[in-house]
């Protein structure tokens, strides 16, 4: 299925993306269909082919959810915007290691007044025998 995305392009610390029209399993940032505009995130400026993106929307490909929205907002095509990234939930063995640690910090709390009983009570006996 052929996908239109973003391609980053530019310096180090300053990206430069391309919009780009390829096959969706392909690398982005190999060879592409064809260029069909880009995108500057500093300056927020979108030049793209308005006719060539209709065109290939009207032959079936796809959009990123990015690409989407960004030619949303530019007035290119209609639509609603969609959500571009997830928003994930902490990992269970995350929330299981906190509740490790608040477990051990409880026994080592239990433990030491026990400890020191009994190191309290070796003191008393030493101190019987001693008299």
């Amino acid at each position: 299925m052929l996908t239109i995305r973003l391609s980053r392009v530019g310096k180090k610390n300053k990206p430069i993306y391309r919009l780009i029209i390829s096959e969706k399993a392909r690398d982005p940032y190999g060879r592409a269909l064809e260029i069909l505009g880009s995108y500057n995130p500093y300056t927020k400026e979108l030049v793209a082919k308005a006719d060539r993106i209709k065109y290939w929307l009207s032959k079936g490909s796809g959009m990123s959810a990015t690409v989407n929205n960004l030619l949303i907002d530019k007035e290119i095509i209609k639509g609603e915007k969609v959500k571009a990234s997830i928003a994930r939930k902490k990992k269970k063995g995350a929330e299981k290691t906190e509740e490790k640690a608040k477990k051990t910090e409880e026994l080592k709390d239990e433990a030491k007044p026990s400890a020191s009983a009994e190191a309290t009570a070796d003191r008393e006996e030493k101190t019987e025998k001693s008299e």
